[in-house]
């Protein structure tokens, strides 16, 4: 597949590959030698590394107390 970049270093993808990577918006893009080469990537939104955190303790059986405990002496620890 042919591709041609603008005046504007843009380079349009063929209808094929956008297809293929059709919930990708973002790619990581490398030099290998004489080739480039694109790499999807997913970007989590800020909101999506709490919500990993939340799962965790959920799946770890962790109350509320526990979380406030935790907190607490986590506290304690930095004015000690």
């Amino acid at each position: 597949m042919l591709s041609k970049r603008t005046s504007k270093n843009q380079i349009t993808l063929p209808k094929e590959i956008v297809k293929a990577f059709r919930d990708t918006v973002y790619f990581d893009v490398a030099i290998d030698g004489n080739t480039i080469r694109l790499t999807p990537v997913r970007i989590t939104t800020a909101g999506s590394p709490l919500e990993k955190i939340r799962e965790k303790v959920e799946k770890l059986g962790l109350t509320d107390k526990d979380v406030s405990g935790a907190v607490q002496w986590a506290r304690e620890q930095k004015k000690g």
